[in-house]
């Protein structure tokens, strides 16, 4: 079976208050960094899977994603999905 990896993107959506993000425009202001209009903080995950198809593997994903790295309710995903070189044995 292939091997995946997966990169996942996990942001609040838009409507959320991310007050996070606010600390961190408001410091880079007081650093002198005026041109900086907004900052929203969001997480970067890793993921290597085995599946039959990309197809299989978009599927695992989403259900990763849905049941444990996101919360649905306040966040957005999104991923990008390669496929893993295969070692080759000799």
């Amino acid at each position: 079976m292939p091997t995946y990896q997966a990169q996942i993107y996990v942001t609040l959506r838009p409507s959320v208050l991310d007050p996070a993000g606010t600390a961190i425009c408001a410091g880079l202001h007081h650093m002198g960094h005026s041109t900086v209009s907004e900052v929203r903080i969001g997480k970067y995950i890793q993921v290597t899977l085995t599946a039959a198809s990309e197809g299989d593997a978009e599927v695992e994903l989403d259900r990763i994603c849905d049941q444990l790295l996101a919360n649905p309710v306040i966040e957005n995903y999104r991923f990008e999905l390669q496929v893993q070189p295969q070692a080759v044995s000799v």
